[in-house]
């Protein structure tokens, strides 16, 4: 029996997503093969609830002093969606200690948590994306950089986080400022993006069993604006098709460009690529090393399609993340 950890959680906006996570992470691993700890995560509180007790973490070699004894882990599985668990600072945290985890390294993941740099090799691999321009708190003329290269419609987010936190669509030139004042508001970064008009299609990929599996392509269909915090987390404001109602041979190209940029970024456990479909041509958007995993999450859903309960699919990350440590 294998002691794993679970944390989730964080210091984001995220958090409340990354806490449904790691419940349901939790509630589905196989008690046969694992014995499962939920570790909540909150700045510098990082604890585990025995009942109605508190017990922290001891920071020195991530362990638990429990009744039993001195609990120590086999694996850590990362459900905490944002920072610290999905820009790597918890990872390099492990990779000191020498717990194995089931998400990607220390580097990929601060690569593709800062969306204009990860937009930027994913170019070099000859992949399309929209228009940005990256910006930071202390830049000068931020307006005059945008109008200079961004049309509106345009959006604006902060550059590090998920779930569209922060993230405004801009129509008309007096709704940019206050966007920009939004996201600065979650970040000291943010992206000012190309509207690209499309259907949004996502891809789960995950490495098991020594091979590259992209699950079923999905296609995202929003009521509302676009793809934001609300429509993701609340019931009937978003429509997700799995598998996507698209030509096979655009399933197919989804696929395989996201296998490709898996492999490319050095991707580990199971991540999730976003695009536009503009016409024929597909647009990458964004990665995310640490997707959700709660019962509305699309990555259990491209799982079920692809014929695995998310008993499995926690097995197979656990089972790849034990044997790249081996």
């Amino acid at each position: 029996m294998l002691n794993i950890a679970i944390i989730s959680g964080g210091d984001s906006g995220e958090y409340e997503v990354s806490v449904k996570s790691g419940r349901q992470v939790e509630k589905h691993l196989d008690r046969s093969k694992f014995k499962p700890f939920l570790i909540s995560v909150k700045g510098p509180d990082w604890v585990y609830y025995l009942d109605d007790r508190e017990i922290r973490v001891d920071k020195n070699d991530f362990s638990l002093a429990l009744p039993e004894g001195k609990i120590t882990f086999d694996l850590v599985f990362n459900a905490i969606h944002g920072t610290p668990g999905e820009d790597g600072k918890m990872l390099g945290y492990f990779d000191i200690l020498g717990i194995p985890y089931s998400s990607s390294d220390v580097t990929t993941s601060a690569l593709t948590f800062n969306k204009s740099y990860c937009k930027k090799v994913v170019e070099s691999c000859c992949v399309n994306t929209a228009r940005s321009v990256h910006l930071f708190r202390n830049s000068e003329n931020p307006l005059s950089l945008i109008w200079e290269n961004i049309s509106i419609p345009c959006f604006v987010k902060p550059n590090n986080g998920g779930s569209s936190v922060g993230m405004s669509k801009v129509n008309t030139p007096d709704e940019l400022e206050p966007a920009i004042e939004k996201a600065f508001h979650e970040d000291h970064e943010i992206l000012v993006e190309e509207f690209i008009k499309g259907r949004e299609l996502t891809c789960g990929v995950l490495r098991t069993e020594g091979k590259i599996v992209a699950l079923p392509v999905t296609e995202i269909i929003s009521k509302k604006e676009f793809f934001n915090f609300e429509a993701k987390y609340q019931d009937g404001l978003a429509q997700e098709v799995v598998p996507a109602e698209v030509p096979e041979s655009v399933s197919d190209e989804v696929k395989v460009l996201s296998a490709r940029l898996y492999e490319k970024l050095n991707c580990k456990g199971v991540v999730r690529f976003d695009y536009i479909l503009r016409n024929k041509d597909l647009f990458f958007l964004e990665v995310n090393t640490v997707p959700g995993l709660s019962e509305q999450s699309i990555v259990p859903k491209m799982a079920r399609a692809h014929g695995w309960s998310m008993t499995e699919l926690f097995t197979r990350l656990i089972d790849e993340a034990l044997i790249r440590n081996t």
